[in-house]
């Protein structure tokens, strides 16, 4: 969990009732070093109890719309959940392996953006700035590196 983030406060000022199913959804985000899909979210909170998947959803699009919760894309229609940059999370760019579906999350110095030379060029408002890298993950490479090295030995 997020030892920083104060769940309860966020949804306060926010101006969203603090209930047990958006607190659960936000500590299931906040628990995860990487972004998840809503069907890791909706498995994930069905292990500690009853949840409606409708629900999970409509908490989802609520917590993005308030700008608690980021829905990062994939390039497809499926979509991932991270914690939105506040004052405890900086904001990152993301790796998408295309091979496994795997979402990671990026050092903010690995993949520098200077925001006011960008604001300097654009003459409209930027809500949001979403950077995801995508090619193939170290885990499906070694899979692909021993599966050619079998392939060469039969």
């Amino acid at each position: 969990m997020c030892e920083q983030c104060d769940y309860e406060t966020m949804l306060h000022r926010a101006k969203l009732d603090a209930t047990e199913n958006r607190l659960r959804v936000l500590e299931v985000i906040g628990n995860n070093s990487y972004p998840l899909s809503a069907g890791d979210i909706f498995k994930t909170l069905q292990r500690s109890g009853a949840i409606n998947r409708v629900t999970v959803y409509r908490i989802l699009d609520l917590l993005v719309d308030r700008g608690l919760v980021d829905r990062i894309s994939t390039g497809g229609r499926a979509a991932y959940y991270g914690m939105a940059p506040n004052e405890h999370h900086r904001p990152h760019p993301h790796f998408y392996c295309k091979r496994c579906g795997q979402m990671e999350c990026l050092s903010p110095e690995s993949l520098p953006l200077d925001g006011d030379a960008f604001r300097k060029t654009f003459p409209g408002r930027i809500d949001k700035v979403e950077v995801r890298v995508d090619g193939i993950c170290k885990n499906c490479m070694r899979l692909t590196d021993v599966l050619g090295a079998q392939r060469v030995s039969s």
